[in-house]
């Protein structure tokens, strides 16, 4: 549907943009911080810079944070490290990362800006994973006593909370994201029970989040995406739903419903891969009530049904925005009506507004976007980026959110990806997201120095005029 006059943003609208701990803050074993799997699993060769420095956040977040003022960023969602609060996951506290997240979170709030903290990003304890990760139930009450620290240390001072940022990647795509570790075996049964475990955990929280910050909101916040059939053959539609359900909804209905999806589950126990309950399970699922959905979007997907050939199980897309077909399930197909950037990825900002209309639709709980962004090889040239490839996709996926709220979609916030150039998953430094310019190489830390990017003035003036402006 077209508007003349679509809704204005709210007034309160969180204007916002998105970081992670480990691809930020560098200082990867400073001040008593633990290890993660990042740490141990993904830094690259001696004389790679990689995640060991990152954009040296941690030292310079106080630079930043006035970076950000300057933006006009009405929210900041950033993730907290579990190794900087517990070192080894379950043990001791570490006073000196406890008083780093104070002074950042006390920082904003003097700038005015709101925080949205994840209470985990990819980065299980290192120590942890050794004795099983996310396969050793031991993991899902230490993440909760994990939780129970934050809300105690910063509940007073932070209002919003994320659980689990992209659960449903680091089941599907674990090996692409980094996050599989000693435990994340390719057996896909134990992908699940690990998943599961996963659910329980982030539903205990929840409740423990409403029992000690009754005035606190908190959701989960999943990759979440429009999937297409191939064409409207029925046997596509079908297939479109199937991968729909294990994608997206079957992390949405636990989360939201405290139940696994139908489809989904269907999908499991037809391959022998349904998680095994504790006796409690099935209580503390329906315990955990999400106050929103957050959820992170890129691209969307587009699938057929399965052949039954090789060709069956070709890959479409790039990174974790993958599609992988599977056989006597579903054929990942390319979109012919999208154009894609460099790395593979499909653009399309309608999808996102889609994206948002089925949430609403099926939850009726208010919507953030907590992550949507553009990563490309951008180029410092005497003191500037000139990054209009980002404006034109921002822009053009901040017109769908105001579609979206015509449409009667209840969208609260809007954080793209990123804050400030950080160390891509994939492609390292080289790859950047931000609206502020870190100068640093691969294997070169330079002086780190901070330059806003043509996006920053940009989005600035968005922010400005409440999104009236997007020129």
């Amino acid at each position: 549907m077209q508007y003349a006059h679509p809704r204005p943003f709210p007034d309160d609208f969180l204007w916002g943009a998105s970081t992670s701990a480990y691809q930020v803050e560098g200082a990867w074993n400073e001040d008593g911080k633990g290890a993660s799997v990042i740490d141990v699993h993904m830094h690259r060769p001696e004389g790679v810079t990689d995640f060991r420095v990152a954009a040296d956040h941690y030292h310079r977040y106080e630079e930043d944070v006035s970076l950000f003022a300057e933006l006009g960023l009405k929210a900041y969602r950033f993730s907290i490290a579990w190794t900087r609060i517990i070192p080894d996951g379950d043990g001791p506290l570490n006073p000196a990362g406890i008083t780093f997240y104070h002074r950042l979170i006390d920082a904003l709030l003097a700038k005015g800006i709101e925080p949205l903290v994840t209470l985990y990003h990819f980065d299980l304890p290192a120590a942890l994973d050794e004795r099983g990760g996310w396969s050793n139930r031991d993991t899902v009450d230490a993440f909760v006593r994990y939780a129970r620290t934050l809300f105690e240390e910063y509940g007073s001072k932070v209002r919003y909370w994320l659980t689990i940022n992209e659960q449903n990647m680091m089941t599907l795509h674990g090996k692409a994201i980094g996050t599989t570790g000693r435990s994340g075996d390719t057996d896909k049964r134990s992908i699940y029970q690990q998943n599961h475990h996963m659910f329980v955990a982030a539903a205990r929280t929840m409740a423990l989040c409403h029992e000690l910050l009754p005035e606190a909101k908190i959701g989960p916040a999943p990759n979440i995406v429009s999937v297409y059939p191939a064409s409207p053959a029925p046997e596509d539609v079908v297939a479109a739903d199937d991968w729909d359900a294990v994608r997206n909804l079957l992390y949405l209905d636990v989360a939201v419903r405290g139940t696994y999806h139908p489809l989904a589950w269907g999908y499991l126990a037809e391959r022998g891969l349904e998680p095994a309950f504790a006796p409690d399970d099935a209580a503390d699922l329906a315990a955990g009530h999400p106050d929103f959905i957050a959820f992170n979007y890129y691209s969307t997907q587009t699938v057929g049904a399965s052949t039954g050939a090789a060709s069956d199980l070709e890959t479409r897309g790039g990174d974790q925005q993958i599609v992988r077909g599977e056989l006597g399930f579903y054929r990942a197909e390319k979109n012919p009506h999208l154009p894609r950037n460099e790395f593979g990825w499909e653009i399309d900002p309608v999808g996102m507004r889609t994206t948002m209309r089925r949430l609403w639709d099926r939850y009726r709980l208010p919507l953030i976007i907590t992550e949507n962004g553009s990563g490309a090889f951008d180029e410092l040239r005497d003191g500037r980026v000139h990054d209009t490839y980002r404006v034109d996709y921002l822009r053009q996926h901040i017109a769908q959110i105001r579609l979206a709220l015509a449409d009667g979609v209840q969208v609260f916030g809007y954080c793209p990806w990123s804050a400030i150039d950080l160390v891509s998953t994939h492609q390292g430094i080289s790859k950047r997201y931000g609206f502020i310019h870190v100068d640093r190489t691969e294997t070169d830390l330079r002086e780190l120095a901070r330059t806003k990017k043509d996006s920053f003035g940009w989005y600035s003036r968005v922010i400005a005029s409440n999104g009236e402006d997007l020129g």
